[in-house]
């Protein structure tokens, strides 16, 4: 079965995630690149940018894969212009984050600069399908407006949602973990191996960086890990023409989204503040969709909280698969 092609490259992606990620909390807190774990009530200072630990298995992994199928070693069919174009747009916006972790870069620079990270995707899509899935519709072809106006909106909306939504441990890495399982069994049961060599070895790097991040963290993912999981969805659900099932399972990064437009977007006071062990809105206020549910439910534990989200991404992707497989 080609399926199991697939077990070395998520294996190889794990294995050199969690080293990776395990070497980083160490180094990162020793060099000094920290912030606050600011859900904590001592504020504790926890190694930043995991992200590069488990962006760089999860680079391997593609590599890997396209080695094999170079030479000849595996059953896997691959684009190779697809894949690669997909992977250097991801490791684009990947970037664009390590440089805003380092010296914070301004929102517009965030927002602008994922739509050029997209250049790759748009100059290879022009060879491929122009047409979108719409649940309940059918394939609908949007022409050359897909190729130069979606696909970088596409990249820029998806990796900036995943990177807004963060900030509790193992949020990020749990919710991953539920999107790529969802689209690497829907990729697989499409035989899309283009899919599939993008969501494989992304899921099995996010599983190794989740043991370094669940609560409590050791360390965090940073905006260079942040946006590689929104990138990567992006670019895989593009050049597989799954483009409205990734839809499905940003709902709640587009829930969080506009809670923090109608609040101006806020850079500070996100959080919770900790009482008897759970968090609460800071000053009562909700500013994003973990300060509802922290309102909500009348004051929640961290490890709660990030388990009512990956359980709300379980239930969409749940959708997914019952749509699409």
């Amino acid at each position: 079965m080609t399926s199991l092609a697939y077990i070395p490259l998520f294996l190889f992606s794990l294995v050199i995630s969690y080293f990776l990620t395990s070497y980083l909390a160490k180094k990162m807190k020793r060099v000094g690149i920290t912030g606050k774990d600011v859900n904590k009530k001592d504020k504790p200072e926890v190694a930043e940018m995991g992200g590069i630990g488990f962006v760089g298995a999860f680079t391997g992994g593609v590599l890997l894969a396209l080695a094999l199928y170079t030479f000849g070693i595996t059953a896997l069919k691959i684009n190779t212009l697809f894949v690669v174009a997909a992977l250097l747009s991801i490791l684009s916006v990947s970037y664009m984050g390590m440089v805003d972790d380092l010296i914070s870069l301004p929102q517009w620079a965030k927002a602008f600069i994922p739509l050029l990270a997209a250049v790759p995707l748009v100059s290879v899509s022009a060879a491929g399908s122009t047409s979108m899935h719409i649940p309940f519709v059918g394939e609908v072809d949007f022409g050359l407006f897909y190729i130069f106006v979606l696909i970088p909106i596409g990249l820029a909306v998806a990796s900036n949602l995943t990177n807004m939504l963060a900030g509790f441990n193992g949020l990020e890495a749990g919710m991953g973990i539920v999107i790529f399982s969802v689209m690497g069994l829907i990729a697989l049961a499409h035989g899309n191996d283009d899919m599939a060599v993008l969501y494989i070895p992304m899921l099995g790097a996010l599983l190794g960086f989740f043991l370094n991040n669940k609560y409590p963290a050791r360390i965090f993912a940073g905006d260079v890990g942040n946006l590689a999981i929104g990138a990567t969805l992006a670019s895989g659900v593009i050049i597989g023409n799954l483009e409205s099932a990734g839809a499905i399972l940003m709902v709640p990064y587009v829930i969080d989204f506009f809670i923090k437009a109608w609040n101006g977007f806020p850079s500070t006071k996100w959080w919770g503040e900790i009482r008897n062990g759970k968090l609460y809105p800071v000053g009562g206020k909700v500013r994003g969709f973990a300060q509802l549910i922290m309102k909500l439910s009348g004051g929640i534990s961290e490890k709660n909280l990030v388990l009512f989200f990956i359980g709300m991404e379980i239930l969409f992707g749940l959708i997914v698969i019952a749509l699409y497989l």
